[in-house]
């Protein structure tokens, strides 16, 4: 008895999150409806060869003999010829959406009837043409779904082949056919011992098997008089012609059409239905019930794989566009940017020399709070630190008081949120400049003092410094690296030249106290405090900058699951942040600058391409499969060259080693799946209205002091450092 529950709740903790189903889900409905689509466009499964001519001595001679129309129906072998005077002309390998209409259309104008053998692939595609053709009283046969040479086929194949041809000949036309034509068939004599066990097997499923005796050779396009020529038959004969109106350009087909037809009319000759020419029964059965339900299902998932794939190859064009576009600008705006601020005389104004406030909002940082604050005492501006201890549980608050330091005030409250802890902060600030940063983030000593001078410019109302890891000897920590390097970076240079950067990282910020209480200081209205606060200093009218030189390591996530958390709130923030000021794109001004420069940016840049990226590595693993591969491949390595070069030129803007971006190839394969996925579980949270909560990173301490040492002049400076209080 007490197993039961105890069972349950295994099950229970079990049960696949929606978080990982939906996404799934999606994923597996989208390779699905590329595999159906492969299947059907005869990218898979499909078999191109064809058999070499063989001996004949075990097939009857009155078959080699015989009639083009064969019929091994219940242990039979005998054959037909069609009665002179009357014409079946025979068209292969369509319907073909541009030459089929074309045949039809010369077939109705001549009140000629003929018989199409069409796969199943072209059936399934184009199911109106199918439909037409049926309607307007031509007789349809099978020439299987794949057009493989079915002598090199299994029994079961040749099954699948003609059941799946039937299937989507009751889905286009509500019918069943007993013609049959085998691809690479020709005349009655061509038969041999490869080919005639598949005849006697067709012939034990139901099927009439129909080759020719005349031969247009339309498919090697000899002109117009010629196809002619060769479809005549010569002494009134009656005849099978071979034509096709698809594979290929077909215009000298129709052409002929045109003209063979009123010229034998002429000579007294019938153009019929095989049926009607043999005065048998229609070889078309209507379907019902089931199996007309199996073929419509049929033709709408063929139907809808092709749209599928039609959206998805739109999305890909799209997300390379947008890929490109990134990673133009991003070089071209970078060195723009990085030659502005790197002049000798640049400046952003006066130098900034007033004391700082540095707020450090903390929740459960016991394991990096000490490193923290202590990288800021070593700083070398003046600063008074707060630490706002937002309800940890884990003694944060008395750590730092027990380091008694000078210029460190800790201020407690109850646990409300990062928000709160900052506006906390604020309001027991003492100095107009506040720098913000988190509880797990050491600083250089230079980063509060190059943090601040873009203040020299009264314009500037925040300032983005320059997060980086600290954490980065892992895999998973050096695919952030080559992210934080990379994909933020240099986009913060791209923003600030372009005005309308989008974020001031939480890890490393600095803002104008007045800046901040013009818009209400720190918002908990969305997940994304820092993107949201950002935004709203653009639209207030400040600018806000990127200081290169502000740099500050951070721990970031080293599991999956964390990683997975961190940037699920980061997605679903910054979407939260672009809804909430959607309005920018219809105001004036500097709001509506930012609106219609800065919102589009970010949707695409920080939204959409990451939701579509994805796509990149579905089409690559279809290409490997199925498609060209060798073109696929080096698509793929120019995508992965481009994004090379963009990343080794910010390693060299941020003088980082080169060496952590051989993951880089990996990190494109499988960091873009987790992003996608963390951004459709985003998505599919915005849509249907949750609300996600705030969840905490479990941090190890892994950063303990800035890479390299401080640097000398500070060691000699003593006690010549400005007091703060």
């Amino acid at each position: 008895m007490p197993s039961r529950p105890h069972r349950g709740r295994t099950a229970r903790r079990r049960r696949m999150p929606m978080r990982h189903l939906l996404p799934s889900l999606l994923l597996a409905a989208m390779l699905a409806m590329l595999m159906l689509r492969g299947y059907v466009h005869s990218e898979i499964l499909a078999d191109h060869r064809v058999q070499p001519p063989a001996a004949t001595d075990r097939v009857p001679e009155k078959i080699l003999d015989g009639g083009p129309v064969i019929d091994t129906r219940n242990g039979r072998e005998t054959s037909m010829s069609v009665p002179g005077h009357r014409l079946v002309l025979t068209f292969d390998d369509g319907p073909d959406p541009e030459w089929t209409p074309k045949v039809l259309d010369v077939l109705r104008e001549h009140h000629a009837h003929a018989v199409f053998f069409v796969t199943g692939t072209m059936a399934s595609r184009y199911p109106g043409l199918v439909k037409r053709m049926v309607d307007e009283g031509h007789e349809v046969g099978l020439h299987t779904f794949n057009h493989p040479d079915l002598s090199y086929q299994s029994k079961s194949r040749i099954d699948w082949e003609l059941t799946q041809n039937q299937t989507a000949l009751a889905g286009a036309a509500g019918i069943r056919t007993s013609l049959f034509r085998p691809p690479y068939s020709s005349f009655a004599d061509a038969m041999d011992d490869k080919s005639w066990p598949v005849t006697k097997y067709i012939g034990s499923r139901g099927y009439i098997t129909v080759v020719n005796n005349t031969d247009s050779e339309d498919w090697k396009r000899p002109g117009v008089d010629e196809i002619v020529r060769r479809a005549t038959p010569k002494g009134g004969r009656g005849a099978i012609v071979l034509m096709h109106d698809s594979g290929g350009d077909r215009s000298q087909t129709v052409a002929a059409l045109d003209r063979f037809l009123p010229r034998l009319q002429a000579e007294g000759y019938d153009f019929v239905n095989l049926t009607e020419a043999l005065g048998a029964p229609s070889a078309h059965t209507p379907v019902h019930g089931l199996e007309l339900a199996k073929g419509k299902a049929w033709i709408y998932a063929v139907d809808a794989s092709d749209n599928v794939t039609d959206v998805l190859v739109v999305c890909l064009a799209v997300i390379g566009v947008l890929v490109f576009t990134r990673f133009g600008l991003m070089l071209l705006l970078s060195m723009v940017h990085a030659r502005r601020v790197r002049r000798r005389d640049f400046a952003w104004g006066p130098p900034v020399t007033e004391p700082v406030s540095v707020l450090v909002p903390a929740y459960n940082e016991a394991k990096c709070i000490e490193n923290t604050v202590r990288s800021l005492m070593s700083g070398e501006h003046p600063v008074e630190i707060i630490v706002i201890d937002d309800g940890s549980t884990d003694g944060t608050a008395r750590i730092v008081e027990n380091l008694r330091l000078p210029n460190v005030r800790v201020v407690r409250q109850h646990n409300a949120g990062k928000p709160a802890a900052l506006n906390r902060g604020l309001a027991n600030a003492r100095y107009d400049l506040i720098v913000m940063m988190d509880g797990d983030t050491v600083f250089e000593p230079s980063t509060v003092r190059e943090l601040v001078q873009p203040f020299g410019d009264h314009r500037v109302g925040a300032v983005a410094g320059n997060a980086k890891v600290g954490n980065k000897d892992s895999l998973i920590g050096a695919w952030q690296h080559i992210e934080y390097v990379m994909g933020f970076n240099l986009d913060r240079r791209m923003y600030d030249l372009l005005r309308c950067m989008p974020t001031i990282p939480g890890a490393v910020g600095a803002f104008r106290r007045r800046a901040l209480e013009r818009i209400g200081g720190m918002s908990d209205d969305t997940l994304a405090e820092d993107t949201d606060v950002t935004m709203a200093l653009h639209r207030d009218g400040w600018r806000v900058v990127y200081a290169e030189k502000a740099r500050a390591w951070t721990e970031a996530p080293e599991s999956v699951q964390q990683l997975w958390s961190q940037r699920y709130r980061w997605s679903y923030g910054t979407m939260q942040a672009i809804w909430k000021h959607r309005r920018a794109l219809i105001e004036g001004g500097a709001a509506g600058r930012f609106g219609r420069v800065g919102l589009p940016l970010v949707a695409l840049f920080m939204v959409l391409a990451p939701l579509l990226a994805p796509l990149i590595d579905v089409f690559l693993l279809y290409g490997l499969v199925f498609g060209p591969t060798e073109k696929t491949i080096v698509a793929w390595l120019g995508v992965l060259a481009i994004q090379a070069v963009c990343a080794a030129y910010a390693f060299r803007l941020d003088r980082e080693r080169m060496t952590h971006l051989i993951s880089l190839p990996l990190q494109q394969i499988l960091y873009r799946q987790l992003m996608y996925v963390v951004l459709l579980q985003s998505w599919i949270t915005a849509l249907t209205g949750g609300r996600l909560r705030w969840q905490k990173l479990r941090r190890t301490g892994a950063v303990g002091a800035a890479p390299g040492p401080a640097p000398s002049q500070w060691a000699s400076r003593g006690n010549d450092r400005r007091p703060v209080a």
